[in-house]
């Protein structure tokens, strides 16, 4: 076999029966589920049993990631929004009328992130508004990693149905 035969097999862009879209798949909504805001979960689950310093570490981390958050909407925002929405329907139009299998795929990776990632503005405002310290806080970023894997599983699950249709349909043409 030769190299370039090998290295085209490894990055196969028919990608729902590729192992590496899987793992992709399955690290992006294992770190977008533990990292809520840019604050890892442990430390709202030790804030929550111990308070003290390690809620004070979980205030100034929320504090910082909010301010930053917010700061990159407001001065960039509409820019961000344009790309995203160019982005998911170039995305769309690729993959579900011209049946490019690699657009279908990275669209299933982004569109549900972009959802988490409108929700995370949204509790961003909702935090900077005034829920920022203690258990309001602790709240709105529990709140925010349930919705989060609410959408991670939902996502999974159509990804993973999409997936098993489009291998067995090609298996059935090939």
């Amino acid at each position: 076999m030769q190299w370039y035969q090998f290295v085209l097999e490894m990055i196969d862009l028919r990608s729902f029966s590729n192992l590496w879209f899987w793992i992709i798949l399955a690290v992006q909504w294992s770190m977008s589920s533990h990292w809520v805001l840019g604050v890892p979960f442990d430390l709202v689950l030790r804030a929550r049993r111990k308070g003290g310093p390690a809620l004070e570490d979980l205030e100034a981390m929320a504090r910082v990631n909010v301010n930053r958050i917010l700061y990159i909407t407001h001065v960039s925002g509409l820019w961000i929004a344009g790309f995203v929405a160019f982005t998911l329907t170039a995305l769309l139009v690729l993959g579900f009328f011209y049946h490019v299998e690699f657009a279908q795929a990275v669209f299933c990776l982004l569109f549900p992130m972009t959802l988490v990632f409108l929700l995370g503005l949204r509790t961003a405002h909702r935090i900077a508004d005034g829920d920022h310290q203690g258990e309001a806080l602790q709240g709105c970023l529990i709140r925010l990693r349930l919705a989060t894997q609410g959408i991670g599983m939902v996502s999974i699950l159509l990804t993973s149905l999409w997936g098993m249709y489009q291998n067995m349909h090609i298996g059935a043409l090939g």
